[in-house]
């Protein structure tokens, strides 16, 4: 889009398999300008973005949780220089403003306010020490920057654990992958100059967002994004009835177990080869199998299943550390007589249709449903499905899907 001044659709990325087939798409488009990010001016406060005022909300609500911190462990092995260690995260806290923000109201309205200076210090413990681990991931305060933290914990001779938590609301998945790899050059190299320039930082696409889509793209009601979703909700909205053990909560609660497994070569295989053979992807395939799981769990056959989408829909804002993500409220129709390839399909083109309006906002979707809200459950889906493929590196080539 910004080099040729044609926006390509995620579906015809499939229907144009290849680049000749897909040169003739971009040919015969219609050119639509690129609508760059600008250095907004110097201000002692900046608006939010969409995502992070869904944050503040969210966490004000209960501000001594931490449903929405994101920690991380590293295995560091070798002649790790700690004072060295502490040097690159404050070049990175200085490279990158989210890690200089702080949120707080103003005259009723919530605002971020970008630091020039903030004091980073490292926890060193020795891994026999105890309470090593514990009390790490803890609340945040986010009048108060920066809104992460990081202990190292020395487990042998020359081996360490680098503890890693912020606050979502400055950071998201990929946010971690561009840390750890800035992390890594940083490190090794010790010469900034190896990275990518950051022209802008998170408050100008923040400032952009709300210029391009006032108030969300759900604000105009005869944007496109607002109509497709709209259509999408028509009717009766159903509310998933799965078996359950004990009554729900009248206040929603975060407890609950996880359970982790992972697929063995052979049934992976099977399933990219399916995917493959469909002309779909690997999210679409494990989405049609929980939908089917879902179905056959509440016996019903309309679903809405959650997703989070990375939202990194701009060339500008690839490097920027940043809360990006947006949610995706998939509704399918899983019906026992269909045959799987059919739904598969189905699931394949709704998808599609779906990220192509990733735009609009999840909170414009509520408030244009109108939805009663119940504190005892989410609005208008149950669970998620999160796709994780972030690139994070030492990662390997790993894909994660988490339930939810």
């Amino acid at each position: 889009h910004k080099e040729l001044k044609v926006k390509v659709p995620m579906v015809e990325l499939f229907r144009a398999t290849t680049i000749r087939e897909l040169s003739r798409y971009i040919k015969n488009a219609v050119r639509e300008q690129h609508s760059a990010l600008e250095c907004v001016e110097k201000k002692e406060y900046y608006i939010l973005s969409s995502a992070q005022e869904r944050l503040y909300i969210l966490q004000s609500l209960d501000d001594t949780g931490i449903g929405y911190n994101i920690p991380a462990v590293l295995e560091l092995s070798g002649g790790i220089d700690e004072e060295k260690l502490e040097k690159v995260f404050n070049r990175l806290i200085g490279r990158h403003e989210s890690f200089r923000t702080s949120f707080m109201m103003i005259n009723g309205e919530p605002v971020q306010r970008i630091h020039d200076r903030v004091e980073f210090k490292i926890e060193l413990l020795e891994g026999r020490e105890h309470g090593a681990f514990d009390s790490f991931i803890r609340p945040f305060d986010l009048t108060h920057a920066p809104l992460l933290r990081m202990r190292l914990v020395k487990t042998g001779e020359a081996s360490y654990l680098m503890m890693l938590d912020m606050h979502h609301i400055i950071a998201d998945g990929v946010s971690m992958g561009i840390l750890v790899r800035e992390f890594s050059i940083l490190y090794g190299s010790g010469n900034e100059q190896t990275l990518p320039e950051l022209r802008f930082q998170y408050k100008d696409y923040s400032e952009w967002q709300r210029r391009v889509q006032p108030h969300g793209m759900g604000a105009d009601s005869t944007n496109a994004q607002a109509v497709y979703w709209r259509k999408q909700f028509e009717g009766d909205i159903p509310v998933l009835t799965l078996p359950m053990d004990f009554t729900r909560p009248v206040i929603q609660s975060f407890e609950g177990q996880a359970i982790r497994f992972e697929l063995d070569k052979e049934h992976s295989r099977a399933l990219v080869e399916l995917a493959k053979q469909e002309g779909a992807t690997l999210f679409m395939v494990l989405l049609a199998i929980y939908q089917i799981l879902l179905s056959k769990l509440s016996g019903q056959e309309d679903v809405v299943v959650g997703t989070p989408t990375a939202g990194r829909i701009h060339a500008d804002i690839q490097y920027i550390i940043g809360m990006f993500v947006n949610t995706l409220a998939l509704r399918d129709f899983p019906v026992g007589a269909k045959p799987f390839n059919i739904f598969l399909n189905e699931v394949k083109e709704r998808t599609l249709a779906a990220f192509e309006n990733q735009e609009y906002q999840f909170e414009n979707l509520l408030e244009e449903l109108n939805i009663t809200r119940d504190s005892g459950r989410n609005p208008l889906f149950d669970t998620m499905l999160s796709f994780e493929n972030m690139n994070i590196p030492g990662r390997g080539d790993h894909n994660s899907a988490i339930i939810m």
